[in-house]
């Protein structure tokens, strides 16, 4: 019999993206616009539901500063800032594994991982190359992967039988619950909208809430 099946939400669960994908929305915002979006700006888009992809998030904060610009424009900016472009190193380079050593082997004693995220599955695999080569997370499934993207559970369907899903946003929670996947929450005690961010897990109806990952041991059945 197969061990059950963690499935990870990537930005903000395994990695730390304060300074890359956030950074990035506001490097972009602010080259179209004029003005640096806050992070409590960004965080209040991202609790309001339907905002999981940050090419149409930061697309949206720049229609609603009036300026008109179309949406591949955006990305393909984005995507320069991100990547790297001209021989600059892209912002991608700055995140952060969250996982302190040793975690993933003692979840690995009793579970499979998997990863189901927002960024295309090519931008997710090399990420995990980079910081856990040694792990192996099956299936990773990216936004080009399915159909609908969250908070629509057609990623965590295909995922297969999975006992949790982990994640840091409201669509995350969403797409757990249309799944019916127990969600386990990551609101990280730095959110600028930390607060707002529990209350609407636990309307979702979040098995549990933590910190980070480094957390799950204490709330997963033992």
């Amino acid at each position: 019999m197969s061990k059950p099946l963690l499935v990870f939400d990537m930005d903000g669960v395994l990695v730390d993206v304060t300074e890359s994908y956030r950074e990035t929305i506001a490097r972009t915002v602010e080259h179209f616009t004029g003005a640096r979006p806050t992070n409590e700006q960004i965080q209040e888009l991202k609790n309001q539901g339907g905002f999981n992809d940050d090419w149409i998030l930061s697309h949206h904060m720049v229609r609603a500063a009036g300026r008109e610009v179309e949406f591949e424009t955006v990305k393909a900016h984005f995507q320069a800032l991100f990547m790297g472009a001209d021989g600059e190193e892209g912002l991608i380079m700055r995140e952060q594994w969250v996982a302190q050593p040793g975690l993933f082997e003692r979840l690995g004693e009793q579970y499979r991982f998997a990863v189901f995220t927002g960024r295309p599955q090519a931008e997710a695999r090399l990420t995990l190359n980079r910081f856990a080569p040694e792990l192996t997370f099956e299936p990773v499934i990216g936004m080009y992967d399915v159909a609908n993207h969250k908070p629509a559970p057609d990623g965590l369907i295909a995922a297969g039988e999975a006992a949790f899903y982990i994640g840091d946003s409201v669509d995350d929670a969403r797409s757990a619950r249309a799944a019916k996947v127990p969600f386990i929450g990551i609101a990280a005690p730095s959110n600028p909208r930390y607060i707002d961010l529990i209350f609407l897990f636990h309307e979702i109806g979040a098995y549990a809430i933590i910190d980070d990952i480094n957390y799950l041991e204490e709330v997963l059945p033992s």
